[in-house]
């Protein structure tokens, strides 16, 4: 995974409350292993028709959010099952971080363990950013170590993160890369053990 302590992007706005993962990624596409390639059956049943033509009318098929890396979303989001190929999915679509007034809590973790960024504001701080993100362009820019969100205009606001998530995503690390940075000493550890049982 790849960490940052900044990130400027373009940020889209999904306002639509309780956003389910089986809406980020349906439950067909769940069958694949692998962390990648969910991108483009992300949010599959808004995002195109019975015909498999993409959806004029839903909001991040709009020629003008093309490219966003930032999603403002609505409260309650991510809640229904605890699929961990939710993060995935948005994460491969190119956001690196969700921003809402409030997530369902098995999403929120997932999201850490994946090195994305969601972040909790308050109900009216996100309020402004849907309606500055729905007229594009539109450029936020979070400050991960100083846990602030500000965009062009003059808005400013503050989020929390725990200190060992913030610090997973500022180096990239994911909990396998955490471990192996102990390697020697479980090494050193197993072969104790190993000394151990030979020597009864």
């Amino acid at each position: 995974m790849g960490g940052f302590k900044k990130l400027a992007g373009k940020a889209v706005a999904m306002d639509r409350v309780n956003v389910d993962t089986d809406q980020i990624i349906p439950k067909q596409f769940l069958k694949r292993i692998e962390k990648t390639g969910f991108g483009r059956f992300a949010f599959f049943d808004w995002r195109y028709k019975e015909n498999g033509e993409p959806n004029p009318e839903f909001e991040l098929n709009f020629p003008e959010n093309q490219g966003a890396t930032i999603l403002v979303a609505n409260k309650n989001f991510g809640c229904g099952s605890s699929r961990e190929h939710a993060p995935w999915a948005l994460n491969d679509y190119g956001f690196q971080a969700v921003i809402a007034p409030s997530f369902a809590d098995i999403f929120y973790q997932n999201c850490l363990k994946n090195g994305m960024l969601p972040i909790v504001l308050e109900a009216g701080e996100v309020e402004y950013l849907l309606k500055a993100a729905a007229h594009q362009p539109y450029t936020l820019h979070i400050n991960l170590e100083a846990e602030q969100v500000e965009d062009e205009s003059g808005f400013t606001a503050k989020f929390s993160i725990h200190p060992y998530w913030k610090k997973m995503l500022i180096n990239g690390w994911d909990e396998i890369q955490i471990t192996l940075q102990y390697e020697d000493s479980i090494t050193t550890y197993e072969n104790n053990i190993n000394t151990f049982e030979l020597a009864k």
